[in-house]
């Protein structure tokens, strides 16, 4: 067996791989003497089938697995002496298409293999992190919210019609094109308006209405819609209003936290403390994040695979046609280049997903297996009755385990950098990193 270089041109690598009729001939009758003791064949006893009919009957067979073996073998032989890691999975063809038995084997195989990424001295990433304290009028501002939250409320009948904020009681069936679809019926469900718990303008349809009216409420599932036989489609409901109630906000009190689990006020105004500056913290985290990427794209410069780079800025391009034109679910469209902007992104993030996962191998960075788990449990919540055809679905699909992974993986990456970095906290007010996320939303 041979293998020879026949480009050698930056990232791409090309070569060719020999291997002889001899060659293939050993692993063929390697093959059929292993396989000869189990072999029965009319006229001979079991094991006792001559080399020449076994040769005969499997041989074909037998060529192709020994050909396909011998070509990977030397393939992850090359791969293993040279330490090349293919960007993608290697173009193979035949060079002698006309091949016959007694022919030698010659295959080309072209990559582009990862580049070497450089060391990144990470203490010389210098950032400025905000800080965000919960001040009392934050705190007093989600005490009001939580008051005038359906959970909170209590809600009184009215005799006025319906307005937003307000709660009604009503009865209804939904039907597509004439016909009651399953799901889509309810008897005495109590619906605040501007609540948004049913599809985009539902509710819109019964402000103004009062208690004992009946409407025929027309709307459309959305695209993406998590029932697929509804994804889209219009439908009309027939609503009977049964009653119409006025919120009634409680007072803010301990009764008030009881309700929301905690023991008193001042425990619940802790909680809410808490969970305001964990929204700051996530805030901080994501304007942080995108500066430490512009300060590696910035720090660190590498060859990238013209396959990767160009791979991603089609998705890009792909992607945000899509977002243009919404109404087009398939791939029944024109064809889609990308643009030198869509370029110029795939070729940052082409670069920071081989920088953060070449980082991330060095420091032995790893998503756990209940890591992994809770974050399908997460996603399983989404599709509520449907947790165990999505657990079914994400032990059999790979490629969608990856995906769930793959930013677990970069946010570890991302806090290991912060540990390394110097990072420097300045303590800023909720406005000010509002304009900051406003500011990095305007970038996406």
């Amino acid at each position: 067996m041979q293998v020879k270089e026949t480009q050698n041109d930056g990232l791409k690598r090309g070569y060719t791989i020999t291997v002889t009729a001899a060659e293939l001939d050993d692993k063929v009758v390697g093959k059929l003497k292993e396989a000869q003791p189990e072999v029965e064949m009319k006229g001979f006893r079991k094991g006792k089938v001559p080399m020449a009919m076994m040769r005969k009957q499997f041989g074909p067979r037998l060529m192709g697995e020994a050909m396909q073996e011998a070509i990977d073998g030397a393939l992850n032989e090359h791969m293993t002496t040279s330490g090349d890691r293919p960007a993608a999975q290697p173009e193979m063809k035949m060079a002698n298409e006309d091949w016959k038995e007694g022919d030698d084997v010659v295959v080309n195989v072209s990559y582009e293999k990862l580049p070497d990424v450089p060391e990144t001295d990470l203490s010389k990433v210098k950032l400025e992190r905000m800080v965000v304290k919960a001040d009392d009028s934050a705190v007093e501002e989600a005490l009001k919210n939580l008051a005038e939250s359906p959970q909170a409320v209590a809600y009184e009948a009215k005799d006025a019609a319906a307005e937003n904020n307000d709660q009604v009681v009503i009865d209804f069936v939904g039907k597509i094109d004439g016909e009651a679809f399953e799901g889509g019926a309810g008897d005495d469900y109590p619906l605040v308006l501007g609540s948004n718990s049913f599809i985009p303008g539902f509710e819109d349809q019964l402000v103004g209405t009062k208690a004992g009216e009946e409407k025929a409420v027309t709307v459309s599932f959305p695209a993406e819609y998590q029932a697929a036989h509804l994804a889209g489609k219009e439908a009309v409901f027939d609503v009977t209003v049964k009653e119409v109630r006025a919120a009634n906000a409680p007072e803010i009190d301990d009764e008030l936290a009881k309700k929301f689990g905690a023991e008193d006020l001042d425990a619940l105004k802790g909680q809410i403390r808490e969970r305001l500056e964990a929204e700051y913290n996530g805030a901080s985290r994501a304007i942080a994040k995108r500066k430490l990427l512009d300060e590696l794209d910035t720090l660190v410069s590498f060859d990238l695979p013209e396959s990767l780079v160009e791979a991603e800025a089609n998705q890009i391009a792909h992607q945000l046609w899509h977002e243009e034109n919404p109404d087009v679910q398939g791939h029944d469209h024109p064809e889609i280049n990308p643009t030198d902007e869509h370029k110029t992104l795939a070729q940052r993030r082409v670069k920071l997903g081989l920088l953060l996962a070449d980082i991330g191998q060095n420091a032995e960075v790893k998503v756990s297996d209940q890591e992994m788990t809770q974050a399908i449990m997460n996603q399983a919540r989404q599709y509520p009755g449907q947790e165990r055809q999505f657990f079914e679905f994400v032990q059999q699909n790979a490629q969608f385990r990856q995906q769930l992974q793959a930013p677990m993986f970069e946010d570890k990456v991302v806090d290991h950098i912060f540990e390394k970095a110097t990072v420097t906290e300045k303590t800023v007010t909720k406005e000010e990193l509002q304009t900051a996320v406003e500011a990095l939303e305007s970038e996406d």
